[in-house]
């Protein structure tokens, strides 16, 4: 059964400091049509210019992930991106009126809060997936760090991280079913070690960050004198250490630092532009290494759509049609039938089958020293099967009769001889409109590809 995709059923507005910049920004999640993915808009610049939210336009990992495209940046959109994906949206324009997205909590937990208010409305179009189909991995042995994708039937993700620190220990996280994102780990703060904190800062980072919006870890003992001297730097009230955190907050998890670098995964990872069916094995991961596996996934993705889509077949499984319920469509009959069964058809493509034989009748003249079926018949083999597509979307197709329009980019790529099973795959290139229907189809020997073409044609009602 195929899911549709999703996206907000109205917007909904939020309101903070970012991280690292430090400045007020207002942001509005809004609604968005099928097949848009995740579109940021910078509000506050000339002409609103707009950055896709996909790996390719990452160009920076620094303390959180930056994305920017024909020189627009965005920063720290992961918490808002982990969202909307754990939550299931698929499409989604985010404005923003400044450079990087609002901290909030430190966490996923308002973002998921105020969308889970709105609700979440279904689309027409069937939602994307990427599967994973062998082992991807990014790694960097230096510092411990591997994330890594297997093949798997569903989405889940796996998270050790061991830091040397005594107060986190090492933590393990785990993410099952996407579905127990909302509770299990949008609540899960960021967290940063105090030994960073003046760095950072001098880095001109995290000027937003306070003890409301991160977990401060304490690894050792800090005179007082020290930790008022940090506070004093960050403008921030004076505080105590407490069980090696550095303010008066209570975990919402005993893993919870683990749970939000998973948390950072599912952000970085919604950036592939498309839903995972794979397992994801990460060891002290970081954004780097999230978005590069990110990266990955998207160069597969794009190879495979290079090669041509090759429908599986299996016989033991019974067809959609056989060749009595297609000679009750089509008004072809022997021996100019030429398709022997359909396997599949769903809103945008059919596939179906044709067996060559020796006994062909178009054999006994064409070639019969070495038999080869014309390329003429193989595109009108294709054309039946298009036929049956277009005959489908009126209530008695017995009274209709399917014409060629126009033939175009045609290539025939090996021969086809007796023995062959051709099996053809057809795909809308627009919606039929007025019974016209335009499709691109290509005919498959096993995994060859044997023949492609684009086909226009129309149905009419016969005499």
């Amino acid at each position: 059964m195929t899911e549709k995709q999703t996206t907000l059923k109205s917007e909904i507005h939020f309101k903070g400091k970012g991280l690292h910049t430090g400045v007020d920004v207002n942001l509005t999640i809004c609604p968005a049509d099928e097949n848009t993915g995740y579109v940021f808009k910078r509000t506050d610049l000339d002409g609103e210019p707009t950055v896709d939210g996909i790996a390719d336009n990452v160009s920076d990992t620094s303390r959180g992930t930056t994305i920017e495209q024909n020189g627009v940046r965005i920063s720290t959109v992961e918490h808002v991106l982990a969202s909307l994906h754990g939550l299931g949206i698929d499409n989604a324009l985010i404005k923003v009126d400044g450079p990087e997205m609002p901290i909030m909590d430190g966490s996923a937990r308002v973002f998921v809060e105020e969308i889970s208010k709105v609700g979440i409305e279904k689309q027409k179009a069937e939602r994307g997936f990427y599967v994973i189909k062998e082992k991807l991995v990014y790694s960097d042995p230096a510092n411990g760090i591997e994330i890594a994708a297997y093949p798997d039937e569903s989405f889940s993700i796996d998270v050790l991280i061991d830091y040397n620190s005594k107060v986190l220990g090492n933590q393990y996280a785990q993410l099952v079913d996407i579905k127990d994102f909302p509770e299990q780990i949008a609540p899960c703060r960021t967290f940063v070690f105090f030994h960073e904190l003046e760095v950072l800062l001098k880095n001109n980072l995290i000027k937003g960050g306070d003890l409301q919006n991160a977990i401060v870890i304490m690894e050792n003992e800090v005179p007082q004198a020290e930790l008022d001297r940090i506070a004093d730097l960050f403008n921030k009230p004076r505080v105590h250490v407490k069980e090696g955190i550095l303010n008066n907050l209570d975990l919402h998890f005993q893993n919870e630092p683990a749970r939000h670098k998973l948390l950072d995964i599912v952000g970085d990872l919604a950036l592939v532009g498309r839903r995972i069916k794979g397992k994801i094995i990460a060891k002290r991961p970081g954004h780097l290494a999230n978005t590069e596996l990110a990266k990955t996934i998207r160069k597969m993705a794009r190879r495979e759509a290079m090669k041509p889509q090759v429908p599986h077949y299996d016989p033991t499984k019974p067809p959609l049609y056989d060749i009595l319920q297609i000679k009750n469509i089509l008004p072809h009959r022997p021996p100019f039938l030429l398709i022997d069964k359909i396997l599949h058809m769903d809103e945008n493509t059919i596939t179906g089958m044709k067996n060559v034989t020796m006994n062909e009748g178009f054999f006994v003249g064409h070639f019969p020293e070495e038999p080869v079926m014309p390329g003429v018949l193989q595109i009108e083999a294709m054309a039946q099967v298009g036929g049956i597509f277009v005959l489908n979307t009126v209530p008695d197709p017995e009274n209709y009769t399917t014409y060629f329009l126009k033939i175009d980019r045609v290539k025939f790529k090996r021969k086809v001889v007796p023995g062959d099973t051709l099996i053809f795959r057809l795909e809308l290139l627009e919606p039929i409109r007025r019974g016209i229907a335009n499709m691109f189809g290509q005919a498959f020997v096993g995994e060859t590809l044997v023949m492609e073409g684009e086909l226009l044609a129309q149905i009419a009602k016969s005499k």
